[in-house]
């Protein structure tokens, strides 16, 4: 296993060092996502949803994920 640090700044931000970067094939602009558990934290790079397919479950989620705060919380998680 290989262990690679970076530094946190005094805003919370870190460097992705290079090699993390090349590993997830992440390029400026892209999403991050942490899954935690516990105290455990993993990086991935964040996919996309697919708008198509989220909206063709729509009608199956009536009472989930359909509120105002809801789309304020996660609506950047796909292109308009």
């Amino acid at each position: 296993m290989k262990v690679l640090l970076s530094k946190v700044t005094s805003k919370g931000q870190a460097t992705i060092p290079a090699d993390v970067r090349r590993l997830l094939k992440l390029s400026p602009g892209d999403r991050i996502a942490f899954r935690v558990e516990g105290s455990r934290v993993e990086l991935a790079r964040a996919t996309p949803i697919d708008r198509d397919f989220a909206e063709a479950l729509e009608p199956t989620l009536s009472a989930e994920w359909l509120t105002k705060e809801d789309d304020e919380a996660y609506g950047d998680l796909y292109p308009l």
